[in-house]
């Protein structure tokens, strides 16, 4: 009776941690996700900038070789490009710098790494477990913050 007793709550304490192994497995996932997501995110941003940069020297170089072709002198020629170029310094927009959601990716995923580090006994895994998750959760705060203040830049322009 005794080793049946002992059987079935060993069993039971097998599923139980099987099934938080997968629950975690699960939360692992969702934060690699969130993660990825995250960098894609900061990827199509740089490439907004990218474009943006190459459009801001297209325009350029289409007012500096109408100007020159339009004008006759080199004394002209000078004053049409300092006219022309005043338009496109006035267009240029600030740079942003990073957004929200990449900055509580680093900070997450640092704080992450730390903090798994301290607390589990096999420090190199808890660090690397503990980088997933701070990043996809600081990644989600920031995207939160993000949306947050997109849309109120959006009321504040609709009124």
């Amino acid at each position: 009776m005794r080793n049946l007793v002992i059987a079935i709550a060993s069993s039971a304490l097998i599923f139980a941690s099987c099934q938080s192994n997968d629950e975690k497995a699960a939360a692992i996932g969702d934060a690699k996700q969130a993660t990825i997501d995250s960098m894609n995110a900061v990827s199509v941003a740089k490439q907004q900038v990218i474009d943006s940069v190459n459009a801001e020297k297209a325009e350029k170089a289409k007012h500096k070789s109408h100007s020159s072709q339009a004008s006759s002198g080199s004394y002209s020629s000078s004053a049409d490009n300092s006219t022309a170029a005043a338009p496109a310094a006035t267009t240029t927009t600030k740079k942003k710098g990073w957004s929200h959601t990449a900055k509580g990716a680093v900070v997450g995923a640092g704080a992450g790494a730390i903090t798994g580090a301290l607390i589990n006994k096999d420090h190199l895994k808890g660090a690397a477990i503990g980088t997933v998750i701070g990043a996809g959760v600081g990644a989600g705060t920031g995207a939160i913050v993000d949306h947050a203040k997109k849309k109120k830049a959006q009321q504040q322009a609709n009124q």
